[in-house]
């Protein structure tokens, strides 16, 4: 199989230097270029035709957002316009929104920037564990087990899901996991479900801490759903999104007064923090199997063993298809398993959401959710 061939854009030497040095180091990956800006990024793609790019966001002339427009808008390279870009972004607000502006643009993921860039062999190593198993999963290759990712799943046949003894449960919570794309994918399912939606929402996107609450902010004006940060011990209520916060376990937690919202630093799982398989689990338990999950695009595996308990429960799981997911790794965890009860297009997801929520079943157990309303408007 022929290397991935990677244009690395960035205006600062020493990052050029380190990405091309670590990308070079795997025989699956050829660096066939170097930008110093965007403007001269996309002046390089129709001569260096590469598999992906690496784009720094501020830069001189063109920086990383007008870039990816500009590669996007592309018009008679239609190949270069659907070239896979990853953002390299600062862990700060700025560096958030606008890796958020990025992605909105067309890009498909990020990693974060070396926090020191002092120090060469750690700078050299987070960009290992971030960058290389993404480009792979982005080009359609596979992935190793690495610090940050579980491998991606090998290619699969789809299995029908089990069949069931009896009618699923009503669901009483929505939970929804997602990684690589999934931001976009969240944009575009969470708009479409109403403010009067009777069950509340959790869900746990691989994010890190301050993307996470300018991602909850943007979502909130995006959505007739109230959208917020998760915080620990908020009462579950209909009409609100809980999004985990980076670096934080979302779960449910039952008291004697209800159901709220818990968080903790428990280890990672599948290499995550959040994960989605805690959440999933949790809601198990809380909502004793009533519980709708959704699995949208993402990288590795996490959410299969939770859908597995969902489905096992009595509850149901609908999953992203492959055509139109970014990374088919999590939806495709699951569907290969068996755990999905509908593999679908990304626009048909809501539809089907808002089916299994409203719409009539032959067995309806009690829901745990206090009949307080949540929608704002």
């Amino acid at each position: 199989m022929d290397p991935i061939r990677v244009l690395v854009v960035d205006d600062s030497v020493v990052v050029r230097k380190i990405v091309t040095d670590v990308l070079s180091e795997d025989p699956q990956i050829e660096v066939v270029g170097t930008a110093v800006n965007g403007r001269i990024a996309v002046g390089k793609l129709e001569q260096l035709r590469p598999d992906l790019v690496t784009m720094d966001i501020e830069m001189p002339e063109m920086n990383g957002i007008e870039a990816v427009r500009a590669i996007r808008a592309r018009a008679g390279g239609e190949r270069h316009s659907r070239v896979p870009i990853i953002m390299f972004s600062t862990l700060t607000e700025r560096g958030a929104s606008a890796t958020l502006d990025a992605l909105s643009a067309g890009a498909n993921d990020y990693v974060t920037k070396p926090a020191n860039v002092g120090s060469v062999a750690a700078s050299m190593e987070s960009v290992r564990q971030q960058l290389t198993p993404r480009i792979k999963a982005l080009t359609g290759r596979p992935v190793t087990a690495s610090p940050s990712r579980a491998a991606a799943p090998a290619p699969a046949a789809v299995r029908p899901p089990a069949p069931r003894a009896g009618a699923a449960k009503q669901p009483a919570v929505l939970v929804v996991g997602s990684s690589t794309g999934g931001p976009e994918a969240l944009a575009r399912v969470l708009p479409a479900l109403p403010a009067s939606l009777p069950v509340p929402v959790l869900v746990v996107q691989h994010m890190p801490p301050v993307f996470t609450r300018q991602f909850a902010q943007r979502l909130d004006r995006l959505c007739a759903l109230r959208v917020v940060e998760a915080v620990d011990g908020t009462p579950l209520a209909p009409g609100t999104v809980h999004l985990a916060p980076g670096d934080h376990h979302l779960t449910v937690r039952r008291t004697p007064r209800g159901l709220y919202t818990a968080l903790d630093q428990a280890p990672p799982e599948n290499f995550c923090r959040p994960a989605v398989d805690p959440l999933f689990r949790s809601a198990v338990e809380a909502f004793d199997g009533a519980v709708l999950g959704v699995v949208l695009t993402g990288m590795g595996a996490d959410g299969r063993v939770g859908a597995g308990r969902v489905r096992e429960a009595g509850g149901e799981v609908v999953v992203q298809d492959q055509a139109t997911s970014v990374v088919w790794g999590m939806p495709g965890a699951v569907a290969t398993a068996g755990f999905a009860d509908e593999v679908l297009p990304l626009d048909r997801v809501a539809e089907a959401v808002l089916r299994r929520l409203t719409g009539p079943r032959l067995a309806t157990p009690r829901s745990p959710v206090p009949a307080t309303t949540g929608g704002r408007r």
